[in-house]
């Protein structure tokens, strides 16, 4: 603990609001809420703390923190500073999930679609399902019952569904607001729990059809009550008052919690979600954030009310989120909030394994390599590898790892725009300079640590670029392959020594992913341009021979060398005047000399 923090520790009030943990480099890694400031934060100094909080705490090194006159508003503060900072222990927060929902357009001709979007635009929408699939059971069983349009844009004709009595074809016919009043009306009836009485209704028509030996009618009425039954019936757990809930639970074990949550629709169970994640701060504190950024920030709808377990600070969620919020102390209610407990207790145990596995794949295995390296954690790791064949088409691509994990979004594909044939080392010059001269104008944060896929001569180039050009001290690491083209060596230090590391470790895997991923990222960027490159020809360049006469030639004699070996009157039977016939052929052999028949 440094000095500064100490001294920042000493004055804490004892007051509620919300803290920010920052790193070496200014940038916010943790934020946190608490009732009382200065036991929460002196807490992460203090004390025994699991081998994940340790983690973080060995980053914080400065930390700055806001007072809030209530507990509520240091919730909402820490929901809005997390959406603002991103910061990187905040896994819990950073949770992108979203459900389907079915939605009826508000157009003047409505659509029933599947949107993973709520929006205020008049729509009506009906959710969340479990997931897409039960969705589109669902809509496809609407689909059969009520006939709005399918289609995007109207078409100027009638389609396949409208002889299948699934549209009413507005794009031909005229259909009046009442009548589709009435079916958007059976479709929300339906989908608050109405689809009961459809059934009854459908069964009386199916009664009637097959008395009447419409046994055909009776068959389809058949087919959709089953489909309805399947779709609408597999539940049977029920609550009698048909009030839409969700239900939360939570178990927490080792640093990590589990949180359930039943979706209970008219009474129904529909489905579950399971969230699974590491956290930092006291539990109850930690699930009280996790269902107020639930519902404020992951846009899921609210029900009419919450069933959360005790000893849940229920008053605080039911003013954050403004509806009823609710502690079952017996009852169907309390059973199912016990079950999703134990559904909670089931989950991260099952899960722990896999957890513990990954972890070990990845930020443990990224802690080791930076003690093999005698440097701090490399959190962010930039690796570059170039491709070229015999100096054609050279590119040079750089791939990111955070935390042991590839980083996609921030992988860069690079053209080599000065130099000239296949020379990797002033190629490995350019990347790393264009890289790290627009992160330093941009402000962005620099990588812990560099791989560079080659041996020491790209390693020099790369180091002279960054320590004598770009005043940079970064740590650079290179890669060396054996003669199968495997992972082999790590290199580092100056001059270059072999790192050690044992062949079956974490550190190594480490090393060899991100060798290989690189690798990877870089022949795709190659070949994609060699493709390109590879459909334009020698004839491109001819006056008088355009796209059609080209496909025409290469069609009739499949390849350039043909071409050229051909005469002039060979092209000319194409379609293909003289003077261009003999452009082509003098372009092709390079000469002026006149092609024509030997035999004249």
């Amino acid at each position: 603990m440094n000095a500064k923090i100490k001294e920042k520790l000493a004055v804490l009030p004892a007051q509620p609001g919300c803290y920010l943990m920052k790193d070496k480099q200014g940038t916010i890694i943790y934020v946190g809420k608490s009732k009382m400031l200065r036991n929460r934060v002196r807490s992460y100094f203090t004390g025994a703390n699991d081998q994940k909080t340790q983690r973080l705490v060995q980053e914080i090194v400065d930390f700055e923190y806001i007072v809030t006159s209530s507990e509520i508003e240091a919730l909402i503060l820490e929901m809005n500073l997390i959406k603002k900072h991103d910061p990187r222990y905040n896994v819990l927060l950073k949770d992108d999930k979203s459900y389907p929902y079915l939605k009826v357009t508000a157009e003047e001709q409505p659509r029933l679609i599947v949107t993973r979007k709520v929006k205020k635009d008049k729509g009506k929408y009906f959710g969340p399902y479990p997931n897409v699939i039960a969705a589109r059971e669902t809509k496809k069983l609407l689909d059969r019952l009520y006939p709005l349009r399918k289609c995007d844009k109207m078409p100027d004709r009638v389609c396949l569904y409208y002889h299948m009595n699934q549209c009413l074809g507005p794009c031909v016919y005229p259909v009046s607001k009442e009548t589709n009043r009435q079916i958007v009306q059976s479709i929300t009836s339906f989908l608050n729990g109405g689809h009961g009485e459809i059934k009854k209704d459908l069964q009386q028509k199916m009664y009637k059809a097959s008395e009447e030996l419409d046994f055909e009618r009776a068959k389809e009425l058949r087919d959709q009550i089953q489909h309805i039954e399947s779709v609408m019936e597999q539940q049977k757990m029920t609550l009698k008052d048909q009030v839409n809930r969700d239900v939360f639970a939570y178990s927490y074990d080792k640093g990590w919690m589990c949180v359930q949550v039943f979706f209970i629709r008219q009474g129904k169970l529909i489905e579950r979600d399971v969230s699974i994640f590491p956290f930092f701060d006291e539990p109850a504190e930690t699930f009280l954030s996790f269902i107020g950024r639930f519902y404020l920030h992951q846009n899921h709808p609210k029900p009419k009310q919450v069933l959360v377990p005790a000893p849940t600070d229920h008053k605080l969620l039911e003013e954050l989120l403004e509806i009823d919020v609710s502690i079952p102390y017996r009852g169907r209610k309390k059973e199912l909030v016990e079950l999703a407990e134990k559904n909670a207790q089931i989950a991260l145990e099952e899960k722990f394994t896999l957890i513990e596995r990954n972890e070990e794949r990845t930020i443990k295995a990224v802690e080791e390599l930076g003690e093999k390296l005698h440097i701090e954690t490399p959190h962010r790791i930039e690796a570059f590898d170039n491709s070229n064949i015999q100096g054609t088409d050279p590119v040079s691509a750089m791939i990111v790892f955070t935390d042991g994990k590839p980083d996609k979004k921030q992988y860069r594909k690079y053209k080599i725009r000065d130099v000239e044939g296949p020379d990797d080392y002033e190629t490995m010059r350019e990347v790393v300079r264009r890289r790290y001269t627009r992160l330093l104008k941009e402000g962005a944060p620099l990588p812990d640590l560099i791989l560079i896929d080659g041996g020491k001569g790209q390693m020099k180039a790369a180091l002279d670029v960054l320590e004598n050009e770009l005043g940079l001290d970064i740590p650079l690491c290179g890669l060396a392959k054996d003669d199968k083209h495997r992972t082999s060596e790590l290199l580092y230090g100056s001059p270059p020594a072999i790192v050690e590391l044992e062949r079956n470790s974490q550190e190594f895997y480490l090393i060899q992913r991100i060798q290989d991923e690189v690798h990877r990222f870089a022949i795709t960027f190659h070949r994609q341009l060699r493709g390109k490159s590879a459909i334009k020809s020698e004839l491109d360049d001819i006056p008088g021979v355009g796209e059609k006469r080209r496909r025409l030639l290469l069609r009739h004699f499949k390849s350039i060398t043909e071409i050229k070996n051909a005469r002039v009157e060979d092209l000319q039977k194409l379609g293909i005047p003289e003077p261009t016939s003999r452009r082509i052929l003098d372009h092709l052999t390079g000469n002026t000399a006149d092609h024509t028949d030997e035999s004249k």
